[in-house]
């Protein structure tokens, strides 16, 4: 009986030029999705430059928000997108970086594997392909679309560019490589500049690459005139060089793409059947993106990572910013988001706490949002800023959601305001406090004894039990988002060493605090609210469902805190 024929995996490599955040990210989520809608299976992964195992130990104003994956992995933003594009689970096979391939081939050698020979950096771009085609093997796929972190000629980096050539010249015909490229409109000027795209072409091609394929992205479409210069001096056809321009949201990037035959093009380069994609689910949240909204909301977020020298970042919380768009989105509503750094609240607090006019000095800088999130963050620092901004909204009934931090923030809150135990706190920021409502999860207290940081926290998807008839039961009940429904069982995604302390549980719960999901394993405490009779809405959730959110499947809470602000 004859052999089943061996699928020919095909390889499209992402890599960005002239500057960083050029958006090579959502260009290959772009790209997978058209694909993918066209009926191929499509993998993504993102080859990552710094000598990290992960990004779990990077503060988040160095490199952006750090995504949560279902399986633990703590990663680049791009994987982020790769699962809002593709509305699929991305995990560890996604996910390369250099201090992962550096220690791989060392352990490796240490176990001798390489047969005495010489390890040379040879092996360092054959590991990088190893991890290409395991994602391959792993998710049976047509195709595999790879961003190459960082920016063409920066030395750090030069390994994937290697990898890249390789595997073409292992795979003829099965390998293409797309490069997106910074096109700038120096104001003095007034004309678009091809020629620091050219550069960057000129340094490719010094690696051994010819691009198949520029992105050029710019202020505005390119013209006839800038094709033909990348075409002469790129060694292309004009065909070839894909105009795309700033746009009001990046969620249309696929379909001006794919009106510029991208698609089409990379099919016919990669000797496949071309198909036209499926794009109506996406044509849909596109239109309702756009849509002239019902209503305006504002929502003001109390963090203490916006900050990065002179400017603000969103960066840090990337994740949230999404999942909050994408419920607005499913409720025709309008956000606004007003950024507040908690530091500064803490400056107030601090002035005031004991003073009459304590919240009145909190409404001069928080005002009268529709509704108030505390995000994730760690450590000291602006906590305190923090627990009064709980309390504040707590007082003051302004819709309040608590993320990680948040949740264990808003517990503080109410242990100090509403049970009266003034010294309440978390160890992470008084050790010595009578009543850590907020503790050390036991088995994290060695880890962190042991330096062993990296990789270490309560990490992934836990389950929980969601207790009947709460808020937060009804809305994963609404939303039908319950793992299992007969069990009211749910599951978020979590990162965190610290937790709530189940000691003071019955004390807190007695004052009105209703603990309304707690997880199968060791029944730790998952998610805390108010009653709607006392409350407009008041929750704290120990997981992170920011992280689950996509634009065709909003999370519930997401939702249903919106709706409560909308109200």
């Amino acid at each position: 009986m004859p052999s089943k024929k061996q699928k020919r995996t095909k390889y499209i490599f992402v890599s960005g030029g002239v500057i960083s955040g050029i958006g090579k990210g959502l260009t290959a989520s772009s790209i997978s999705l058209l694909l993918k809608s066209a009926g191929y299976k499509v993998a993504p992964i993102k080859l990552e430059g710094y000598l990290n195992i992960d990004a779990g130990t990077i503060n988040p104003i160095e490199h952006g928000d750090t995504f949560l994956c279902e399986d633990g992995t703590e990663t680049d933003m791009d994987i982020g997108s790769y699962e809002k594009f593709l509305n699929e689970d991305m995990g560890r096979l996604n996910f390369v970086t250099m201090g992962q391939i550096y220690k791989s081939i060392i352990d490796k050698e240490r176990r001798f594997e390489y047969k005495g020979e010489d390890v040379e950096a040879v092996h360092i771009s054959e590991e990088i392909i190893e991890r290409i085609n395991a994602l391959a093997k792993s998710k049976d796929a047509d195709i595999i679309t790879i961003e190459l972190g960082g920016t063409a000629g920066e030395y750090w980096n030069v390994f994937f560019y290697e990898a890249s050539r390789m595997l073409s010249l292992k795979n003829p015909g099965d390998v293409i490589h797309v490069h997106v490229s910074y096109v700038p409109t120096p104001k003095h000027l007034g004309e678009p500049k091809t020629k620091p795209t050219q550069l960057s072409v000129r340094t490719l091609n010094s690696l051994g690459i010819q691009p198949d394929f520029i992105v050029a992205r710019s202020d505005k479409y390119i013209d006839q005139r800038r094709r033909d210069r990348f075409a002469l001096f790129c060694n292309m056809h004009p065909e070839d060089i894909i105009s795309n321009p700033d746009l009001e949201h990046p969620y249309e990037i696929p379909f001006i793409l794919q009106e510029q035959k991208l698609d089409q093009m990379i099919m016919k380069k990669l000797g496949l059947p071309v198909r036209k994609p499926d794009l109506s689910e996406w044509r849909k949240l596109v239109d309702s993106i756009k849509k002239p909204k019902k209503r305006k909301i504002e929502i003001a977020i109390v963090g203490k990572y916006f900050g990065t020298g002179d400017y603000q970042l969103r960066d840090s919380y990337a994740a949230l910013f999404d999942a909050l768009d994408h419920a607005s989105w499913r409720l025709q509503v309008d956000v606004k988001t007003r950024w507040i750094d908690a530091e500064k609240v803490e400056a107030v607090y601090k002035e005031m706490k004991d003073s009459k006019n304590a919240d009145h000095n909190l409404a001069e800088i928080i005002g009268k949002p529709d509704g108030l999130i505390v995000p994730i963050g760690w450590g000291e620092r602006g906590a305190e800023g923090m627990i009064s901004a709980a309390s504040y909204a707590r007082k003051k009934k302004i819709p309040y959601l608590g993320l990680c931090y948040g949740m264990q923030l808003a517990t503080i809150a109410f242990a100090r305001d509403v049970v009266g135990w003034k010294d309440a706190n978390t160890e992470e920021n008084d050790p010595k406090t009578k009543h850590p409502v907020i503790h050390f999860i036991p088995s994290q207290k060695e880890m962190v004894e042991r330096r062993a940081y990296g990789g270490t926290m309560r990490l992934g998807g836990w389950e929980a039990i969601v207790k009947k008839d709460t808020r937060a039961w009804k809305l994963y009940d609404k939303h039908n988002d319950f793992k299992d429904k007969k069990l009211s069982l749910t599951s978020e995604r979590h990162r965190h060493r610290y937790e709530f302390n189940n000691a003071f549980a019955e004390d807190l719960e007695k004052k009105g605090l209703v603990i309304s999901a707690r997880s199968v394993v060791e029944e730790l405490v998952e998610i805390v609210e108010l009653h709607e009779k006392v409350h407009p809405f008041y929750l704290g959730t120990q997981g992170h469902p920011e992280y689950k959110s996509k634009p065709l499947r909003p999370h519930p809470i997401f939702i249903g805190f919106l709706e409560a602000c909308s109200k």
